[in-house]
Formats: C-alpha cells, sequence, structure tokens
C-alpha cells in the first residue's frame, strides 16, 4: 500500500548513508512506513506547508556527547561486510541480525523504489494487507474490495502461509511483502492459505492498484464518518477537506481501524485539521527531544470519536494519543497495536537500506505507546461501529 518516503534533504553519515527518521509500520500491499524529517523542505507536502518537528534541543543535551547512532553502526558494519564481498542487501541483513532490534528491516533497492511509488498513491499487488501475529503467523488484516485477492474470495482473517512456494511464518513482514509485490502488472503470485481447518492454494496476479486511503460516508442522524486506512500522500489533506466539508454542528466518525501507519506528515496534517494547533507528540532520537505540532485554524469544537483496534498502528497510535490526550476525541474499540518507535534508515552504496530503531514517541501527555499500545477510553470487543456512533450521538452538537 504504502512505504518509505525520505522526505529530507538527508544528512549524512559515514560511508554516505542517508538518514531520515522513520515511524515504521508495514502493510502487505507495500511498507507503510511513516517517515518524518527533521526539518522537511517546504512544499513536498502539497496540502498544506508541512509543520515543522525540530523542537529547541533542550539546553543539557547541547553540551552531552552525542550517544552513539545505531543505523552508523549498521552501515559500518555492512559496509565492512561489502569490502569482504558481500551484497550491500546481504551485508545489512547481517548488521540487523545482529542488531536484536524488534523493528529492524532491510530494503533492496528495488523494493525501495516500488515502496516510494506506493507513497504517491498506486502500487502494484494482489490489493491485501497483513500482519505478523505473536506467534509468528501472517495474518490477512484487510483485503481491498474489487483487488485480485478480494476477487479470489481471500478473506480479513485468513492466515498467509506461503508465497510461491515460500513458507512465511516468522518471517518480517516486509520480505512477505517483497514477495507480495511485483515490478510489473499481470504477473502471477501463488499463495498458501488457510482459514480455520481449510487450507488452500490459489494464483492471483498482480494489478496496479491505486490507495484510496481515505473514504467519507454519511451515518445516520447526519454524522460524517472519515475512514482512514493508511497516511499515504494527500490522506491528511483528505481528511482536512472532510472535516471542513462536513454539515456545521455534524460529528466526525474517525475510523482508524486496521490502519497500519503511513507518513508521519499526513498523520499531522490529519491532527490538524482537529485541533487548533497545539502538541501532537514528542520524539527523541539519541536521547534528544524533539516535537510535532498542529497547525493553528482546526476544528476545534465539533464533536469527534476515534474508532480503533489491534490494526491501528504506528502514525495512526500518533494521531489517536494526540486527540485522546487533548481531550479532542473519544477512543472506542480495543487497545492499539503497540508500534511508537522511529526508525532510521541508512541508504547503502548499492542502493540497498537498513533500518534500525533510534528512539521513541509519546502522546502529549508524556505516554509511551511502543509495545503498549493506547488503551480506549471504551473498549469495544464486538459492534464497535454501533456503539461509537452512539457515543458520538451522545456528545451533541458543539455549543
Amino acid at each position: 500500500m504504502s512505504g518509505p518516503d525520505w522526505l529530507s534533504s538527508p544528512r549524512r553519515v559515514r560511508r554516505g548513508a542517508a538518514l531520515t527518521l522513520v515511524f515504521a509500520s508495514v502493510l502487505a500491499t507495500g511498507a507503510a512506513t511513516g517517515s518524518w524529517s527533521e526539518d522537511p523542505p517546504e512544499g513536498r507536502n502539497s496540502a498544506a506547508p508541512p509543520t515543522r518537528s525540530v523542537a529547541s534541543t533542550r539546553d543539557s543535551d547541547r553540551d552531552r556527547e552525542p550517544e552513539r547512532d545505531p543505523a552508523e553502526d549498521a552501515a559500518d558494519a555492512a559496509a565492512e561486510a561489502m569490502a569482504d564481498g558481500k551484497s550491500g542487501t546481504e551485508a545489512a541483513e547481517d548488521a540487523v541480525s545482529r542488531s536484536g532490534d524488534r523493528w529492524a528491516s532491510v530494503y533492496s533497492q528495488g523494493e525501495y523504489e516500488e515502496f516510494e511509488q506506493a507513497l504517491d498513491g498506486a502500487y502494484t499487488g494482489v490489493g491485501l494487507w497483513a500482519r505478523r501475529a505473536a506467534d509468528g503467523r501472517i495474518e490477512v488484516s484487510k483485503v481491498r474490495g474489487g483487488g485480485p485477492a478480494a476477487r479470489a474470495g481471500i478473506r480479513q482473517g485468513d492466515r498467509l502461509t506461503t508465497v510461491d512456494g515460500h513458507q512465511v511464518k516468522g518471517r518480517p513482514v516486509t520480505e512477505v511483502v517483497s514477495l507480495l509485490r511485483g515490478a510489473r502488472e499481470g504477473t502471477p503470485v501463488e499463495l498458501g492459505l488457510e482459514r480455520g481447518t481449510r487450507a488452500w492454494r490459489t494464483t492471483l496476479h498482480r494489478e496496479r492498484l491505486s490507495t484510496d486511503s481515505v473514504s467519507v460516508s454519511r451515518l445516520t442522524g447526519g454524522a460524517v464518518k472519515i475512514k482512514v486506512d493508511a497516511f499515504t500522500k494527500g490522506s491528511g489533506a483528505a481528511v482536512r477537506d472532510a472535516v471542513r466539508g462536513a454539515p456545521r454542528g455534524a460529528g466526525v466518525l474517525l475510523d482508524l481501524r486496521g490502519n497500519a501507519g503511513g507518513l508521519v506528515t499526513e498523520a499531522v496534517t490529519a491532527a490538524s485539521a482537529l485541533l487548533d494547533g497545539g502538541l501532537v507528540a514528542t520524539y527523541d532520537v539519541r536521547g534528544r527531544q524533539r516535537a510535532l505540532h498542529a497547525r493553528p485554524g482546526g476544528d476545534a469544537a465539533r464533536p469527534v470519536v476515534a474508532l480503533v483496534d489491534g490494526g491501528t498502528m504506528s502514525a495512526a497510535e500518533l494521531l489517536t494519543g494526540a486527540l485522546q490526550d487533548r481531550g479532542r476525541a473519544v477512543v472506542v474499540g480495543s487497545r492499539t497495536f503497540g508500534k511508537g518507535s522511529v526508525q532510521m534508515p541508512s541508504r547503502l552504496p548499492d542502493g540497498s537500506v537498513a533500518e534500525l530503531t533510534v528512539g521513541h514517541y509519546r502522546t502529549p501527555s508524556g505516554r509511551g505507546v511502543d509495545r503498549r499500545g493506547i488503551t480506549p477510553d471504551l473498549e469495544v470487543d464486538g459492534g464497535a461501529q454501533e456503539r461509537a456512533e452512539r457515543v458520538l450521538t451522545g456528545l451533541g452538537p458543539p455549543s
């Protein structure tokens, strides 16, 4: 669905590794890696001028010796391995495997380019999202309507066991992504699947699919439902336009279920639609604190309910936490995934990319999200949308 987007003019480390801050999560249609540069260039976010992410460095940090950057370590180790005859990707995989980092990822140059294209709103794939369960199994978390996977009868909750004969259990989702994705439309991919006691294989043909990550619909009673599947380019502006276009006094149901993250710039733009400026999140990189702020002028009065589940990850959790801590939305559903770490991608000379965790983000009240997730104000196991609609109705129109 979407992938890493290096928004900044990259800072440089030894051996030319380009670095950008990344809040990473993964979709099976591509890596939904939300990135946020330390100083994003003007105009890269066409929806609105991007919010600057750099807060003033604390005085105590200015005189402190910087901590060792794990991304630099990976780049150095990979470069040494390349000197011994390994490919850049193999070298990066060796470095990442030694890091013990649960969110570490390695991308070949081709995968990286595909992920960048996906962020622009289109990708070549089969139209399914996936996530890795606690036991290592790969589960289908969502199926795109009308896509190859949907036409083949694949459903949310199905287990993906093989891709073109390759076992996927226990693999990083980034590897599963690379098996599902293809450079050309029409190429076949064979999937092994399980549903309950049933096991079967099916061959799909990849298609060029648009992300269309935001959809808007009217609910009974006049409220507006804004469903955000992922924070791809333009999604923040789409949320902003949907809020502005909602009838006066109508509530907003912000559906972030199954949203595996995306560009943090877009999540901040979405937050700006519902906040009149102020703090969205803080994050640290090598012990130094920075902050993300909403732009002023958002609709801070309209009733809002945020609907979340275990598939709400990364940038979507950042947005949820901001709305909850700022008292801007009632959060309904089940505990979110718990992906709140910052990755630093290092590009190697052959174009491959290694990512390692270098920090974590926190909600405006200082809560950590990584491995914890966000607990809804109202936890609901079944019928979450119906409960969310009732809560929204009970909030009433703005005074």
